[in-house]
């Protein structure tokens, strides 16, 4: 990758935890000869002022070689979001509980920067499951999921994979994963860890009332439908756990994959699997 000339910066919802390291990111930036834009959120979240080499109140759709991310897997996941088609990779240093997406962590700050500065990184493509929600097109890098409101009855769910019906299970919801995302929601449903670079995504279930559900890897060329069977209630469809629309009684809903949405940069020789025993653990002994 090469030196960038613009950058975008962006942090989690706690300045008081990033606010030194924005700091630090702009004056390296500046003395680097390289534009640090801010959009308006952060302008307002860590009081920067007028400074040359920034852009304040930045258009998060202007142009940008880079994005440096001071957060945690769920601020990582809406840059990504945001720049998704835009061939503008995401450098995360991680301030989260996990940070399964950053780059580094942030007790590495300073090599960090000098590395997203310096374009030392590889790019590792991503894929993302895609839906058509009230006429917009939507992405979830992690997932999207169906879920029960609150206070209402179980969900009746019905999928179907290339039109042939599977089954009819009733849930709590069902996620769809990306094989970056299985690590997480799907995961946590005892669906099966698909390491980055499988082609294709998982489907599971949240608390089925059955004892023969069962998780099921889908075909990237497949496409998922989920079909609100109830006569009465709604289903909220989040994606990568933000709700963006319902499914209504007797409706359907189509996810697809689509591959290489996003671009995620990773410090040269780092693997999946050195990631996930990183962050998980060993699976044995």
């Amino acid at each position: 990758m090469s030196k960038p000339e613009t950058i975008t910066l962006l942090t989690h919802q706690y300045p008081e935890q990033t606010g030194d390291a924005v700091h630090r990111v702009i004056d390296r930036a500046c003395a680097a000869g390289i534009e640090v834009r801010l959009p308006r959120e952060e302008v307002a979240k860590h009081g920067l002022e007028e400074r040359e080499g920034c852009v304040l109140d930045a258009d998060p759709d202007d142009v940008t070689d880079l994005v440096v991310v001071l957060g945690g897997d769920g601020t990582i996941l809406t840059a990504l979001r945001t720049f998704a088609g835009r061939r503008a990779p995401v450098f995360a240093i991680n301030y989260g509980a996990i940070g399964f997406l950053s780059t580094v962590d942030h007790g590495q700050l300073a090599e960090g920067v000098d590395r997203a500065l310096a374009g030392e990184f590889e790019l590792l493509e991503m894929p993302a499951l895609a839906i058509e929600a009230d006429g917009e097109r939507r992405i979830g890098v992690n997932d999207i999921s169906f879920h029960r409101r609150p206070h209402s009855r179980v969900a009746e769910l019905e999928y179907l994979v290339q039109g042939e019906q599977l089954g009819h299970v009733r849930c709590d919801g069902l996620v769809a994963s990306t094989p970056v995302g299985s690590t997480g929601y799907n995961l946590a449903n005892g669906g099966p860890v698909l390491a980055w670079g499988v082609e294709g995504f998982t489907v599971s279930f949240i608390a089925p009332h059955t004892l023969t559900a069962r998780a099921l890897v889908v075909a990237p060329g497949d496409t998922l439908t989920v079909l609100n069977t109830s006569e009465r209630d709604d289903v909220e469809v989040t994606t990568d756990g933000r709700t963006v629309t319902d499914l209504q009684p007797r409706r359907r809903l189509d996810v697809s994959f689509k591959d290489g949405e996003v671009l995620l940069a990773q410090i040269p020789g780092a693997t999946f699997y050195h990631r996930f025993r990183d962050k998980f653990g060993r699976l044995a002994y």
